[in-house]
């Protein structure tokens, strides 16, 4: 066996451009005349770190044409990518076949309930088992890259740290290690392993080939930098070749030993019997995972050679150095305040700052539309936040410039994944308003049928307009009864024949025949429409991979877990877009742009919980144990994300840019950042790019300035005045006379929201307390004793209100009923009776209908009549009702004197003398739920109106209502008392943002009275 006197291994420093310096330094070395790189071999880490060499084989080669290296993929795991032929032949049966993923979840979940069960615990619900399993599945895959078994749990170094574990650690180990050892024995019976260990034993293969028969053609492993054990020997071991090379990105040759030593361990133990990673090892840092590569190869870092050759988008030596002396671990750091100006430069480095997530996909769109300008220039954005990066595409577009973000998006959050979700929720969760509307509008429905898909959104909006409002009850048929009062039958019933076979009882039913039943629900609203794209692709694959495992593995799952469960399984799933975007512009993610190489490169999200991500600790084992197991902990990654933004500041041109605020509020910066403003030091502000930011305001024309808007005062006709005044309206009219105007002569009502529910909505809350009075004072009629506590809680079950509500309103407001129920019994045996409950009344008042409904009347001992109001909020106050602010008790006893009310066919009138508020809101003085209000001066009240006054003042506001803006021509002005507190419904009807400052200003206001 012939091997080379000394390991060929490289260094590419990051100012030289990786794959553009790799290109030029392979030609010269491999290339053999008309033959070209043909009988070389390139490994690289994934199938876009071919794609990136191949771009730069073209770039190097120009219009002269090179025959290209036979390019393999080491397979990345991250991207759930396969070995390439090489290392996985056809014919490698020396090598056991690996479990199918799916196949494999699916039964570790099977085997997670075995092992629960044997713990004496409950199994966990379907979503929560089978994200467990997933859990479960990557951790295995985490220990087997590693190479370490089942046995590994019981070592004596894992062992000791159990004392000092917390109980819940305790028992995910204890589990994990029963369902770790149970899938063993289930692969060994089937003569199956693990795709992490086929991955090992085909690596070692390959090692051992290549080390017995070095093969006569040259074999390169670029760009791979994972440091799992079995790469590494592979990595020796094709270093050592006669004529193989490794050459590894960004290894800072430069750092000195001591800062070298201060990264850790690194997977090297002091000591024999000491962990290989230690708590002090500084994961985070961006050569610690090539400290650890380098040590598996059992490799110096004094014995890796610089590569010399150098790309066309090189920048400046000093980007290098400067670039060491940033991310210098912490002792060293201390070196930071001797440093030169050579180790400090970061000349074209910029630093953008942007107030909003918005504003930065802006200025960094508008400094990619800068770049392409210069012809042949290059321009990438690498960002982790991928919605930063739709939204740059976005903006992008206005140019007319395509570019397609490269790290893709979930599946679930495209057409195709979403029209499946959709329907899966109706399996999980029945009916529900909103989500039943937002399936039948899905772009997809119908959407290869233009005329078909224009008349069923005509039907689906009349639909909708007829389903808003309260919830109703679960089933098909309320919802069959909306649509046939909407005139939509013959619609619904293409409908019902979608959702009905969706509807299933609770008990649990084959996976695959829930996911059959959703996929024919799809395909029936929106054909071949849904698989045509790349997510319909996708989807497609994860929809036969799923059911085919499924209906093989016997997996049973209750219906109300399919949406989590399918939801879950396409988060895993990223959809990348075709290529066919601008040549000249690439969006990348942190793993995509690997290798890849710009003259412009934008790095963008640069904020703490983005770039780097929060490091997610494993589920099932703790980071002491994992530590123990010599497996590097979560922060690893950390440490992979310094190094991509190591690998993009070599750029000749880079632009670090960060948001001060996100969606959910002030964000932080990245530590990496903050580490270049502190090397920086006073030089940061030299580099900060203004130029970009000042032009965003400039860059859409300002729209003409708006003229002051005034005051709306509609003054419509004669005619279409005369309108009837309800009982509660007057105080509208004469407090905010326009909300009148847009109610009852425009005719405008707020449209209510789909699935109103009454612990969101006040007046849904009151609708609901009324019918449940209505209701139990008609049944008392014939049940006198007729409990409300009861009567109240089946009305709520019946109205199936929102388990909150029945939480925290439920108790509320049957305390209140039942203190109503007392008051309503000791009346009556001092003679006050119930007469009538929402009961409608109206009068002739100077030529105008005045209408209203009374909650409740009583006839009182002496024969006069009492009105009664419900409020389930706190009641107007007497000074409001004198001020005018609620007129309507006053309005409603006009109507008992002077007209009547209507009750079981009979008319109801008298002296009203009574005006009572019965609020189930709580009373301040005894802190009990319930109470009564009288907005009268009686009872030692020092306000509200006199008794004998009471009616006299309403009949005064009642005809000067009716003589200013009903037979009258005074304007309807809005918010002509300032004061009214009115409802907010017509609000930007009247545009009020737009004149109330200057309105109140001026010191404009009307007068109730």
């Amino acid at each position: 066996m012939a091997e080379a006197a000394a390991p060929s291994i490289y260094s590419i420093a990051a100012h030289r451009g990786f794959a553009d310096a790799l290109v030029a330094g392979l030609v010269p070395r491999y290339s053999e005349g008309e033959l070209g790189l043909a009988r070389l071999t390139l490994l690289v880490p994934s199938s876009r770190a071919a794609r990136t060499l191949a771009d730069a084989f073209i770039r190097h080669s120009g219009d002269t044409g090179l025959l290209r290296p036979r390019m393999v993929t080491v397979g990345d795991l991250d991207l759930d990518e396969a070995l390439g032929n090489l290392l996985d032949p056809l014919g490698a049966t020396d090598v056991p076949p690996a479990v199918e993923p799916t196949r494999r979840w699916l039964e570790l979940a099977d085997l997670l309930d075995e092992a629960m069960a044997a713990q004496g615990k409950p199994p966990l619900p379907g979503a929560a088992r089978l994200r467990m399993a997933r859990d479960i599945a990557r951790t295995i895959d985490r220990l087997l890259v590693e190479e370490k078994s089942p046995g590994d749990l019981i070592d004596p170094r894992v062992l000791d740290l159990a004392p000092n574990l917390a109980r819940h650690w305790e028992d995910s180990i204890r589990l994990f290690a029963q369902v770790h050892t149970r899938w063993q024995f289930t692969l060994g019976d089937r003569g199956e392993v693990d795709a992490a260990t086929r991955r090992n034993l085909l690596f070692d293969r390959a090692t051992a080939r290549w080390r017995a028969n070095p093969p006569p053609t040259p074999i390169v492993a670029a760009g791979v930098t994972s440091a799992a054990p079995a790469l590494a020997r592979m990595l020796r071991a094709i270093a050592n070749l006669p004529r193989g090379a490794v050459i590894l990105p960004d290894l800072d040759l430069a750092m000195d030993k001591a800062a070298w030593d201060e990264l850790g361990r690194a997977g090297m133990a002091p000591e024999p019997g000491e962990t290989v990673f230690a708590q002090g090892d500084a994961l985070t840092h961006p050569q610690y995972h090539l400290k650890l590569l380098l040590g598996r190869m059992g490799i110096a870092r004094e014995e890796v050679r610089p590569w010399h050759r150098k790309g066309a988008s090189a920048s400046e030596p000093d980007r290098s150095r400067a670039i060491s002396s940033l991310f210098l671990p912490p002792q060293a750091s201390q070196t930071w305040v001797h440093l030169g100006p050579d180790n400090r430069r970061l000349s074209g480095v910029r630093l953008l700052t942007s107030a909003t997530g918005e504003e930065e996909a802006q200025a960094i769109a508008l400094l990619v539309r800068e770049a392409l300008e210069e012809p042949e220039k290059r321009v990438a954005v690498v960002t982790a936040d991928r919605a930063l990066a739709r939204r740059v595409v976005q903006h992008l577009e206005r140019w007319n410039i395509a570019a397609d973000d490269s790290a893709g998006r979930a599946l679930s959050l495209t057409p195709a994944g979403r029209l499946l979700a959709l329907l899966a929720e109706i399996v999980s969760h029945g009916l529900p308003p909103a989500g039943l509307i937002a399936l039948l509008a899905h772009p997809l429905v119908h959407s290869q049928d233009g005329e078909k898909r224009a008349a069923w959104l005509r039907a689906l909006r009349t639909f909708d307009r007829a389903l808003r409002g309260p919830t109703p009850p679960p089933g098909l048929a309320p919802l069959r009864r909306v649509a046939a009062k909407a005139e939509l039958a013959e619609w619904w019933q293409a409908v019902e024949a979608v959702v009905e076979p969706l509807l299933f009882d609770s008990h649990a039913l084959p996976f695959a025949s829930l996911i059959d039943a959703v996929v024919v629900a799809t395909e029936t609203l929106a054909g071949e429409a849904v698989w045509a794209r790349e997510d319909g692709r996708a989807l497609a694959a994860m929809v036969e991979d799923l059911r085919l495992h499924a209906r093989d593995v016997g997996t049973m799952i209750e219906p109300r877990d399919l949406a989590g469960v399918l939801r879950d399984a396409m988060d895993e799933i990223a959809v990348r877009p075709p290529y066919g975007g601008h040549p000249r512009v690439a969006i990348y993610g942190l793993l995509e742009s690997r290798m890849t190489r710009a003259d412009l490169v934008v790095c963008g999200g640069l904020n703490e919980g983005s770039w780097p991500q929060a490091p997610a600790p494993d589920a099932l084992l703790a980071p002491g144990v994992l530590r123990a197991l010599g497996v590097p902990g979560a922060e690893f990654r950390i440490g992979l994300s310094a190094h991509d933004l190591a690998g993009a500041m070599g750029a000749p041109e880079v632009v670090l840019s960060r948001a001060q605020r996100d969606a959910d509020g002030p964000t932080r910066p990245s530590r990496f950042l903050l580490r270049v403003e502190a090397l920086l030091g006073d030089l940061a502000t030299d580099h900060r790019e203004e130029r970009i930011p000042a032009i965003l305001p400039q860059l859409d024309r300002a729209p003409p300035k708006a003229e002051p808007y005034p005051r709306p005062a509609p003054d419509p006709a004669p005619e279409l005045r005369q309108t009837e005044i309800s009982a509660t309206a007057l105080d509208r009219l004469l407090g905010d006379p326009y909300q009148f105007y847009a109610q009852k002569i425009l005719r405008l009502d707020r449209l209510d929201p789909l699935a109103a529910d009454p612990f969101d909505d006040a007046a849904l809350r009151g609708t609901l307390v009324h019918d449940i009075l209505d209701a139990w004072h008609k049944a008392r009629v014939e049940q006198p004793d007729l409990a409300i506590r009861p009567f109240a809680e089946a009305k709520l079950r019946a109205a199936e209100v929102h388990p909150l509500f029945w939480g925290l309103w439920r108790p509320r407001i049957v305390a209140a009923l039942e203190r109503f129920e007392r008051w309503i019994d000791e009346a009556r045996e001092q003679g006050r009776t119930v007469v009538a409950t929402e009961t409608k009344g109206s009068i002739v008042f100077d030529g105008v209908r005045v209408s209203g409904r009374a909650d409740r009347i009583d006839r009182l001992a002496d024969g006069s009549l009492a009105i009664v109001d419900y409020k389930t909020g706190t009641p107007p106050t007497a000074r409001q009702v004198e001020a005018g602010y609620a007129l309507q008790l006053g309005v409603l006893g006009l109507i008992a004197r002077d007209g009547s009310f209507k009750a079981d066919g009979a008319s109801i009138s008298g002296e009203a003398t009574g005006f009572e508020y019965w609020s189930l809101a709580r009373c301040r003085k005894d802190g009990k739920f319930g109470f009564i209000d009288k907005p009268l001066k009686v009872d030692r009240k020092n306000t509200g109106l006199d008794p004998d006054r009471f009616l006299p003042a309403h009949e005064e506001k009642l005809g000067k209502a009716i003589r200013r803006f009903i037979n009258g021509r005074d304007p309807f002005t809005a918010k002509e008392n300032p004061d009214y507190p009115g409802y907010t419904d017509y609000d930007q009807l009247m545009r009020l943002e737009e004149w109330i400052a200057e309105a109140t200003a001026s010191g404009t206001r009307g007068d109730p009275t």
